[in-house]
């Protein structure tokens, strides 16, 4: 109990008498420090700008940084722009929902099942992704036959489940139905509209002035991004943007300059049981309790993430080149324009301390599964090691920006945790249903 209290007390002591910019902007900093988060930030309130900066560096080699207008590759915030397109073909009668893929791919598997809608949705059952495919260098027919090979996960229609294949699929749909190349029908019908004059659909062979390369890791550190073939890695990604002209889009969906209120509709209405809109995700688990129209996107050292808090006229978006967890910083940013007290990112040590007492922490707290295999802590699984940095305090192996802190009770047991992402702390309670099944596995 005397750690809640510290925990609501200390972060009004701490940040009582600072302005939401500075807190942003504190954050980011220690983002930067602690993490090595190299992009772009914008974070916007009532038309204010609250956050605009650049951070590290565009190219490692030259030391070039970034700056405001850096262009960065979207990954899978490219999805709102294919669904665009789409609903554009439908508000002018040239495409419907209803249509079948068989219409467009008569050869595709289960085609005559397969509906646009169900491709908007992640409905469709076709399969996540096709990352091998993407990275070689295959024609676009090589391509395309090797894809359909790939087995639908399920029944057309009968689940959700997202699918990068889906809008490789819609992107290739635009191109037959406009007549147009879909790099084209994006600029002329949504890029130039909106004024988004440094947004673009990447390819193989143009130069594209300040685009930031991009980096991801290995066991040593920062290396090159493996080639994409950007002729096949398209719909579902391959569009490159600012902060700034993706400020301008949040901007237009508030209108009508591009899409209909009807269109607009159908786009923000969540279908299926995972809540996929029209290439966003619609009120998703991490919208602080505020609605939320979003996206994220991550493609080696590609990560970015788009959110729309539409009834506070909130957007923050972030943008990497170096594998930095944009998502992750966007949850954080998010909570404190919202006004949410947030953890600065700090340095994480492992601590040595006395394993016996990890069986005193093994059980179910809300969803999450704490385990203890071969004498060391797991979250959910074998794959994501709890480190300790102190004897009730865990980070992540995977993310030290997540940490679990567990709560000891009345009886010197552990009724609850603390699980922080981003910063952002959530209590979550101990379950006392099958304390059986969490149990002590040695390996």
């Amino acid at each position: 109990m005397k750690l809640l209290i510290l925990l609501i007390l200390c972060p009004v002591l701490l940040y009582g008498q600072e302005n939401t910019p500075t807190k942003l902007a504190k954050y980011m900093r220690a983002q930067v420090e602690v993490n090595n988060f190299s992009g772009t930030v914008l974070v916007r309130k009532n038309n204010t700008i609250l956050l605009k900066k650049a951070y590290g560096l565009a190219d490692y080699e030259w030391n070039v940084k970034n700056t405001i207008d850096t262009k960065f590759q979207l990954a899978s915030v490219t999805k709102q722009f294919t669904a665009t397109a789409i609903l554009l073909l439908i508000d002018s009668g040239r495409l419907s929902l209803n249509d079948k893929l068989s219409k467009f791919f008569p050869d595709y598997p289960k085609a005559d099942s397969v509906s646009i809608h169900m491709l908007l949705s992640h409905t469709s059952g076709l399969a996540m992704g096709f990352k091998e495919i993407a990275l070689s260098s295959m024609s676009t027919d090589s391509a395309y036959t090797a894809i359909k090979k790939i087995p639908f996960e399920f029944s057309p229609g009968t689940k959700s489940s997202y699918s990068n294949i889906g809008y490789y699929l819609l992107a290739k749909i635009i191109e037959k139905v406009s007549g147009e190349r879909y790099a084209a029908f994006l600029k002329k019908n949504i890029f130039d509209k909106v004024g988004m004059k440094n947004t673009g659909v990447s390819n193989n062979e143009s130069i594209v002035a300040k685009k930031a390369k991009v980096y991801c890791h290995n066991e040593e550190g920062l290396i090159h991004n493996p080639y994409i073939n950007w002729n096949i890695n398209l719909g579902h990604d391959g569009v490159y943007s600012t902060v700034e002209d993706l400020a301008l889009w949040d901007k237009a969906l508030y209108g009508t300059t591009v899409l209909s209120a009807g269109m607009k509709k159908k786009m923000f209405t969540p279908y299926g049981s995972e809540n996929w809109g029209y290439g966003f995700i619609i009120n998703p688990f991490y919208n602080h309790g505020h609605y939320l129209i979003a996206h994220d996107g991550g493609f080696f050292g590609t990560m970015t993430s788009f959110n729309r808090f539409t009834d506070d006229k909130l957007f923050v978006t972030v943008l990497s080149n170096n594998g930095s967890a944009s998502h992750i910083i966007g949850y954080g940013l998010s909570a404190i324009a919202l006004g949410k007290e947030v953890e600065m990112p700090y340095k994480h040590h492992r601590a040595k301390i006395d394993t016996t007492i990890y069986k005193n922490y093994v059980g179910e707290y809300g969803k999450i599964q704490v385990l203890k295999i071969g004498g060391k802590l797991y979250y959910n699984d074998a794959d994501i090691e709890l480190i300790p940095e102190s004897k009730t305090k865990f980070f992540r192996a995977d993310d030290n920006d997540r940490t679990i802190e567990f709560v000891e009770d009345k009886t010197d047991g552990y009724d609850s945790i603390i699980l922080t992402k981003g910063g952002v702390k959530e209590i979550f309670r101990r379950s006392q249903k099958n304390k059986s099944f969490y149990q002590e596995f040695e390996t």
